[in-house]
């Protein structure tokens, strides 16, 4: 990706305000993908999602409530509607009062059916959250997918990889042992939610594999509504 200019903010743009700020998208500066099908940030090698924002968002996650109305206990701002500052083509045959700003988690709206992951709070208590992104890691993660470049994206690389190295680990580990395949949903289903929420869904070279998915084994994979 080009140089893009550092931005600072304090808070969200979506706090106490009426009309939110649409973010800027320009397509040429969109990551794009490696032969294994993560995506490729030049500026930063070692951050390989495989799952954009959109592909998360659209094969179900959070509980359909990442971005519910919230209180931030960082800013001790309220937020809502923050859904509204990205791309209307995200949300496409989605709604967003069910599976984008519900505010009961609904685990049913999860591709795998399961619920995962801490509460708000619980991720604000240990300090993992800043006033730039109250709403937390994936926030960031569709800010910079768009092209925004702040000081604390080593930080969010940083847990990216860190999680990534557990979990993707420990996941492919429980498939070998099984001797199953990649997409055999019994196993782990909570590890493997938890790792869609961080951009990234277990592929056949991950185990190993040679050959390419089929193009039906991607869309099952990703099932893009």
């Amino acid at each position: 990706m080009a140089s893009v200019e550092k931005l600072k903010r304090k808070s969200s743009n979506c706090a106490g305000e009426t009309k939110i700020k649409k973010a800027k998208v320009d397509k040429e500066k969109l990551p794009k993908r490696n032969k294994k099908g993560e995506l490729k940030f030049p500026d930063h090698p070692d951050f390989r999602p495989n799952r954009t924002p959109k592909e998360i968002l659209q094969a179900g996650a959070f509980g359909g409530g990442y971005f519910r109305p919230i209180k931030s206990g960082v800013t001790n701002e309220k937020y809502k509607d923050c859904w509204k500052e990205f791309p209307e083509l995200w949300f496409e045959g989605v709604k967003p009062s069910l599976s984008i700003a519900n505010s009961t988690y609904d685990k049913s709206r999860n591709f795998y059916k399961v619920k995962c992951g801490a509460s708000l709070e619980e991720w604000e208590s240990s300090g993992w959250i800043k006033a730039q992104d109250p709403y937390g890691w994936f926030q960031w993660y569709c800010r910079f997918y768009l092209g925004r470049r702040t000081e604390d994206d080593e930080r969010q690389i940083g847990r990216w990889n860190r999680f990534l190295s557990r979990f993707k680990t420990n996941l492919v580990n429980k498939i070998k042992k099984a001797d199953a395949s990649y997409d055999n949903y019994t196993i782990s289903p909570v590890i493997r939610q938890s790792l869609l929420h961080w951009g990234y869904q277990i592929v056949p070279q991950d185990l190993g594999g040679k050959r390419k998915p089929s193009e039906e084994e991607s869309e099952k994979n990703v099932p893009l509504k």
